[in-house]
């Protein structure tokens, strides 16, 4: 039996070669690549109200404008409320979190070290450059993520628009119904977060207060923001108000369990399935593989991503084999 020879041709080498170049250009600008599936993700939720709008004789810009500008405020409003007291609470919890330390753990040193920062002032500066660079970047990412998000919103048909040079319109049709399908499964998962975050967050303040615990605004917005982490957020936000409660006495620690398994068995067993019964349809253990991905590749904005990239990735594949058998 002759060895058979393997050939590969130029066109071959060429493809794979511009294919590993696209991979490395796309790691390059993932930060746009995050900036504009957000924007997707938001004018997917906004969209039913433009449409409302547009029902009712509104011109498209006119609606999309009122209802940019409603989302936007309504942002800064919550934000405006709650970081105030929030951060009067965070501050004052800091100031105490030696002595609450060293209440759990008698034995622990949380002195600080003077002469170590004085030692370190170098790196201190450079570590505090990094953070203004940081939050200068932040601010492009914010503030482009919510001009494509006002851009996807007000363009109709953006897909045809940008594919009609290099598609025809039956493909280019059947690329619009997949990301219709996929942006509006998304936008059900964004608002049953919203929900689930508001929710959860009220529960665990009310709660706080009844059992007596200081910080409770603090812990309560903690355990709502977490509450975008499937799974590990609740377990997350609990360590904290375990510990604090903890510091008081035994009996308030054990309080503040019982809250927080209540908190999570009403979370589970009541509103995660009637709010996000029809949102996201993924398997738990789908979801924790995607967030483990997500945080390998992008940290913890790959892991707040995980669940929308995961719908947006299984929408195309089925939507993609319907089309197929077709």
């Amino acid at each position: 039996m002759k060895p058979q020879k393997i050939e590969i041709s130029a066109k071959t080498i060429v493809f794979t070669i511009m294919f590993i170049l696209s991979l490395g250009l796309l790691w390059q600008i993932r930060e746009l690549i995050f900036s504009l599936f957000i924007a997707f993700i938001i004018a997917g939720a906004l969209k039913p109200s433009v449409g409302f709008l547009e029902g009712i004789k509104f011109p498209r810009i006119i609606a999309s404008l009122i209802v940019y500008l409603l989302f936007i405020f309504a942002i800064y409003g919550m934000f405006s409320l709650i970081i105030p007291p929030l951060l009067s609470e965070m501050i004052f919890l800091f100031k105490n979190l030696p002595e609450i330390i060293k209440s759990i753990i008698p034995q622990s040193n949380v002195a600080i070290n003077f002469d170590f920062l004085t030692q370190n002032i170098p790196s201190i500066a450079n570590q505090t450059l990094s953070f203004i660079k940081g939050i200068f970047s932040n601010a492009i990412f914010v503030t482009s993520t919510l001009f494509f998000g006002f851009y996807f919103l007000l363009e109709k048909n953006l897909e045809g628009k940008l594919l009609s040079n290099f598609f025809d319109e039956v493909e280019i049709s059947k690329i619009e119904f997949v990301s219709n399908r996929a942006q509006k499964r998304m936008s059900s998962w964004f608002w049953g977060e919203i929900i689930l975050m508001f929710v959860v967050g009220t529960m665990t303040y009310i709660g706080l207060n009844i059992i007596g615990m200081k910080y409770a605004l603090a812990l309560a917005v903690l355990a709502g923001l977490l509450e975008v982490i499937p799974s590990l957020g609740p377990i997350a936000s609990s360590v904290p108000a375990i510990l604090i409660g903890l510091s008081y006495s035994p009996i308030m620690g054990l309080y503040c369990t019982i809250l927080y398994l209540i908190v999570q068995q009403l979370e589970n067993n009541l509103v995660v399935p009637v709010v996000m019964k029809k949102a996201t349809g993924l398997h738990p253990i789908i979801t924790l593989i995607a967030m483990v991905i997500g945080g390998k590749l992008a940290g913890i904005m790959g892991v707040l991503l995980a669940v929308p990239s995961t719908i947006f990735i299984e929408t195309i594949l089925i939507e993609s084999q319907k089309f197929a058998r077709k």
